[in-house]
């Protein structure tokens, strides 16, 4: 037996999962900006390695414009033929030249994570990286830690009561 719903009831809710909606959006920014997938972006230090995603971030592919033979009008064996791009990364300064003799292993590794041969070259723009201000990290009083670590005898769990005394001694320094 099936439940009836209301005429008045909408057979679908308006709220809809951020991941729906922030995907579209991004998607479309990914696409201008000539990638297939946001995760060439996202996954890039797991891509390139630790050592040169340390010091690079990929803006773009750009894509050479297909040919067309003057017997294909439509432009279908193009298409299919498809020239590999560029992919262009914006690098710190100083590690440009060790990203530049590292450009083959960079390019082979960008090809067998997409699945295809993508790229074939790589454009360096050298400036700083986008990434947000790493906070540094403060040190925690070590007299407080002691002080707080004392007041909690109720905790049998040694490693626990540091961690407990690490963590009030940072919250009473903010």
């Amino acid at each position: 037996m099936t439940e009836q719903r209301p005429p008045n009831k909408p057979s679908r809710s308006f709220a809809k999962p951020l991941r729906e909606t922030a995907g579209k959006v991004i998607g479309k920014t990914f696409a201008q900006r000539g990638f297939a997938s946001a995760e060439l972006v996202t996954r890039w230090a797991e891509i390139a390695g630790p050592d040169v995603a340390a010091h690079s971030e990929p803006l773009k592919i750009q894509w050479t414009r297909p040919l067309r033979a003057p017997s294909d009008p439509g432009g279908a064996m193009a298409e299919a033929g498809r020239e590999p791009g560029t992919l262009v990364l914006r690098v710190e300064g100083p590690a440009a030249i060790e990203i530049q003799h590292e450009a083959g292993v960079i390019c082979e590794r960008v090809n067998r994570f997409l699945g295809w041969r993508a790229v074939t070259r790589i454009a360096l723009r050298q400036a700083p990286l986008r990434r947000g201000e790493r906070k540094t990290v403060r040190a925690i009083d070590a007299a407080a830690t002691a002080r707080i670590a004392a007041s909690l005898p109720d905790v049998a769990d040694e490693d626990l009561r540091q961690a407990l005394a690490r963590l009030g001694a940072a919250v009473r320094k903010c």
